[in-house]
């Protein structure tokens, strides 16, 4: 077996397992438990599929960073549900899902899954990080696109894309990458930048889409060799006003797109584990209390068998 680290996107897995497991069972306080349990499973089915050597569960310590809202303020505008004035901001979140999040890290903690988030970073930035400082082959588990950027063949890094579906798994490579989008992962975040993302209030080039953004990056390499090639009439008379309008938000949306590769975070070198004895009857306290059933003792299962 090839050693290799596991990185999960955890809110993109908690928000699918809490949409994906209907709320029908309960703690016995009556708490809804089905994000912890969906998310346990999800857990025991990556680990036994993949048979990772390590797992890290990466964590938005903040979702909505204020040195990206500075750069672009529509940043994931129209997902906050309340501006704190000294941050971070309240991101709209179900309430039976709110309740849940310290008992998904609580669960994470009793499978022996460490949890690494960065002050003012996204899960995405700390992701970037440990991949692009990984010595193993690195599996990144998220249903976000945008981290295609990060898919290299070279390094061993590929993601594990989630958005069709637990049982619709798809592992996203170089090549898959350029089948779907026309461009290298390289190219991906210059390709995105110009595309746009509504889903994050990031607005695009007006009139450039994925075919277009493709296209031109299969012509002039980056995002600069496109600038450049519309400063000097080397691009149509429309697409060099299109990249002329659009210099403002070209200006900063790099930075916003592209995620952090150099945050002062470190991969607990453990190895993937089932919990020891103690750790064990732990965690199987955990799942009485909370009425985890099965979903905990999967999870313990997988983990102890990729020991």
């Amino acid at each position: 077996m090839i050693d290799r680290l596991m990185l999960l996107d955890t809110a993109s897995l908690y928000f699918r397992a809490f949409h994906g497991v209907p709320d029908r069972v309960k703690a016995p306080d009556g708490t809804s438990v089905n994000a912890v349990r969906g998310l346990l499973d999800i857990v025991a089915k990556l680990v036994t599929l993949h048979r990772p050597t390590q797992v890290i569960a990466c964590w938005d310590d903040d979702w909505r960073p204020q040195w990206r809202v500075d750069l672009i303020p529509s940043y994931k505008a129209h997902r906050v549900a309340q501006v704190v004035p000294q941050g971070p901001d309240v991101e709209e979140v179900p309430e039976a899902l709110q309740q849940q999040l310290p008992l998904i890290r609580e669960a994470l903690e009793a499978i022996g899954i460490p949890i690494i988030g960065a002050a003012e970073h996204e899960a995405d930035d700390v992701i970037g990080t440990l991949a692009t400082r990984s010595a193993l082959p690195v599996d990144i588990v998220t249903g976000d696109r945008d981290l295609f950027q990060l898919v290299d063949d070279a390094q061993g890094v590929r993601v594990v894309y989630t958005a069709r579906g637990m049982s619709n798994l798809e592992i996203v490579t170089d090549a898959v990458v350029v089948a779907k989008y026309g461009v290298l992962p390289s190219q991906y975040a210059d390709f995105a930048t110009m595309r746009g993302d509504a889903s994050d209030g990031l607005p695009g080039v007006k009139g450039v889409g994925e075919k277009s953004a493709a296209a031109l990056l299969q012509a002039h390499g980056d995002l600069q060799g496109i600038r450049e090639a519309a400063a000097a009439g080397r691009l149509s008379a429309a697409a060099s006003a299109r990249f002329a309008d659009a210099s403002d938000y070209l200006d900063v949306a790099p930075a916003v797109v592209q995620v952090v590769r150099d945050l002062d975070v470190v991969a607990p070198g453990a190895p993937v584990r089932g919990s020891d004895a103690a750790g064990t009857a732990a965690a199987q306290r955990l799942a009485e209390r909370w009425n985890l059933g099965t979903s905990m003792t999967r999870a313990l299962a997988a983990l102890s068998s990729a020991d």
